[in-house]
């Protein structure tokens, strides 16, 4: 047990500079290392993620989330102190927990529909001391009918939960006029653009910019798919829960 916790990420520190022309600074790779202790840890009772070893977390579970999120974290002219994201389906927190550490004066909200994976959420938001972001439980058809939730986001993340047509309809809702969704995706197909098109165009979106990279250590394919919201979404969306497509 004592070797899992005191597993040491590593820092690479010129490989960010490289990729993303950022670094973390020194609290901020502390974080970055205690979140992957808790992690690990927490693996050992609900089962968060197979992606274990040192390099691989820090490729696929920290820089994959930073990489997919970096143009909007770059947009600092449009930022301000009231700026808010949500992390639709956040899993074992990514790419919420990323960015919350990255972006201290942003609110990031870690949306999930299973309640332990909440509980455990909140344990690790507290043990990160991350005063900006916070774990809330529901699904995202259900949430997107709420006032406080409806309309009320700058950026919605979402990564491999669903279609890209359900992604759009999670998330859409969610932001407001011109907010951005930023749909995390492995291969991309023109096919699966041409499908995609559409169904957020009847979500009041547009299609801005599809970006592909790959990962900067296994040379993985990556592919995110940068959606905004160009005008308010219908009242008929979202459908019954269950019914996203």
């Amino acid at each position: 047990m004592g070797e899992i916790t005191s597993a040491v990420l590593p820092e690479m520190l010129s490989v960010w500079q490289e990729t993303l022309f950022w670094q973390p600074d020194n609290e901020q790779q502390m974080q970055f290392q205690r979140l992957y202790e808790l992690i690990l840890e927490g693996n050992r009772q609900f089962n968060l993620t197979r992606i274990t070893e040192p390099e691989n977390f820090w490729e696929k579970h920290l820089w994959d989330s930073l990489r997919g999120v970096m143009p909007a974290l770059k947009e600092e002219g449009k930022v301000n102190s009231s700026f808010k994201a949500i992390d639709i389906g956040s899993g074992a927190g990514f790419p919420g927990l990323p960015v919350a550490i990255t972006k201290p004066d942003w609110t990031v909200t870690l949306l999930d529909g299973t309640s332990k994976k909440i509980a455990f959420l909140s344990t690790l938001i507290n043990d990160l001391h991350l005063t900006n972001a916070t774990a809330l439980i529901g699904r995202a058809e259900e949430i997107r009918k709420q006032k406080q939730h409806r309309q009320q986001y700058d950026l919605a993340l979402i990564r491999a939960v669903g279609s890209a047509s359900a992604c759009a309809e999670y998330a859409l809702p969610l932001l407001k006029t011109q907010g951005q969704a930023i749909l995390y995706r492995g291969h991309w197909t023109d096919e699966e653009t041409e499908a995609l098109t559409p169904a957020v165009e009847k979500l009041g979106g547009a299609i801005e910019s599809i970006e592909g990279f790959t990962t900067p250590l296994t040379q993985g394919v990556r592919h995110c798919i940068y959606l905004r919201k160009i005008s308010a979404t219908s009242v008929e969306i979202p459908r019954p829960v269950g019914v996203p497509v």
